[in-house]
């Protein structure tokens, strides 16, 4: 019989502490207590082959205004994907493998194009293409075709793109590399380095169209894309511990305010006119990763080392409760172990890209509120 720790046995010596976590974890039922998870292969199901193992470690998402999901892999070459889940869809599509990379930093969504932020041995570029026109009807005959990438220069020679995402617009595309602050302007393609600046962390866009970023001294960057111009320093962080590699970011789209957690696991709400408010509560596991808002307003994410598990904030209660470790059940059994990026799809359900061998693009619909209690 095969268990958790089979599935994901290279992750693990079996006499170490992780693995002696996860046995506790499985005998104390601690899998995913609320909602519905469907770990989604990156193929058509019992129609196309996945993403090698070794190539399928999904670390940066995007979804388009109508809510299809782009994704891009990392690990020993770099896919870009497009998820296809609704109407009569249900498939992942590998669009390709982007020459010379071996990590894919962050998706952007543009009106009509998305733009991929890659890296590889000669450093970060980005690679565009139109959107991949979607079937009527894949329980019929289908037919798809792979057009090519379009390969922009590199950004900074030498350099890895840490993050980028697109402006509101979906005209533009704000990024870091090690140094500096850029700008991809995606109808023109033209690139344009602004300052240097530390590549530190995730972006973040504010209600009123301002990108943020993590910048020295506990502070955060604030760039506003219409006129080019940058505030070092802007934003003080709240009293914490952020002492960490990168943040994480959550948006709610309906208010546009955003959530971060310090390397303590508090979290806080970050508003453009009233700055932070908080800690609002405290996230039980660390570190925390990947977070996105529900149309309810409500905050799901993943945090903890070796094995995540699932939690949701709810800002109507201030309270946080831990929802276990994710499963999936719906047609083949599968653990997640690792997540790099969340989005929210075009029915309220989020998005989680698996950043394991193997990834799957995993989909969690969360329970629905009952409005009568």
């Amino acid at each position: 019989m095969t268990t958790p720790l089979d599935s994901h046995r290279r992750k693990f010596d079996p006499a170490s502490p992780g693995a002696q976590e996860l046995r506790d974890k499985i005998v104390h039922g601690a899998f995913v207590t609320e909602g519905t998870m469907i770990a989604f292969p990156t193929c058509f199901p019992a129609v196309t082959l996945p993403v090698p193992a070794d190539e399928s470690r999904i670390t940066a998402l995007d979804a388009t205004a109508d809510g299809i999901v782009y994704a891009g892999t990392s690990g020993r070459a770099t896919h870009l994907l497009v998820g296809m889940f609704h109407g009569v869809t249900g498939m992942v599509f590998d669009m390709g493998v982007v020459d010379g990379a071996n990590r894919c930093a962050a998706l952007c969504c543009g009106k009509n194009i998305f733009a991929a932020a890659v890296n590889g041995p000669a450093g970060g570029r980005m690679v565009l293409r139109a959107y991949q026109p979607l079937p009527f009807d894949l329980i019929q005959e289908w037919h798809i075709a792979r057009t090519p990438f379009e390969y922009l220069a590199p950004v900074a020679h030498g350099q890895d793109i840490i993050h980028a995402l697109a402006t509101a617009t979906r005209e533009l595309v704000v990024g870091v590399t090690d140094k500096h602050l850029f700008t991809l302007h995606l109808e023109s393609r033209r690139i344009d380095l602004h300052a240097d600046i530390p590549g530190k962390g995730r972006l973040a866009h504010g209600a009123t169209g301002s990108i943020f970023g993590p910048d020295e001294h506990a502070t955060l960057w604030r760039f506003d894309p219409v006129h080019a111009r940058l505030e070092r320093a802007a934003i003080p962080l709240p009293g914490g511990s952020w002492d960490l590699p990168r943040l994480s970011w959550a948006r709610d789209d309906a208010t546009g305010a955003l959530y971060t957690a310090d390397a303590a696991g508090s979290l806080f709400r970050f508003d453009d006119a009233t700055g932070f408010s908080g800690p609002l509560a405290r996230i039980p596991h660390l570190p925390v990763g990947p977070m996105a808002v529900t149309r309810d307003g409500r905050l799901f994410g993943f945090a903890g080392e070796g094995m995540a598990r699932l939690f949701c904030f709810d800002p109507l209660t201030a309270q946080v409760a831990d929802l276990g470790v994710a499963v999936s059940v719906i047609e083949r059994r599968r653990y997640g172990y690792s997540f790099a990026d969340a989005v929210v799809g075009r029915d309220g359900e989020i998005v989680f890209a698996e950043d394991d061998d193997l990834g799957h693009l995993w989909l969690y619909f969360p329970r629905i509120r009952n409005a009568r209690t």
